[in-house]
């Protein structure tokens, strides 16, 4: 099932979004930053989520691999 249609699954995909733009801003800066606006505007608003949210974040990375680990 595509993860459009899964809540889930769609949860996963964001927040793995949020952890990879937060991790490839922090090795890279320039590479998001000079897309701000626009479709790939979305990767930078992604990075600064990661960086100002980081431990709700972190918080969600860890009950989300808990439930798909023990629950599913």
């Amino acid at each position: 099932m595509s993860a459009i249609f899964n809540f889930q699954s769609l949860l996963t995909v964001i927040l793995l979004l949020i952890c990879t733009c937060a991790y490839i801003r922090s090795l890279a800066p320039s590479l998001l930053d000079r897309n701000k606006t626009g479709l790939l505007g979305i990767f930078w608003k992604c990075a600064r989520i990661g960086e100002r949210k980081s431990p709700y974040v972190a918080v969600c990375c860890v009950v989300m691999a808990f439930s798909i680990l023990f629950m599913q």
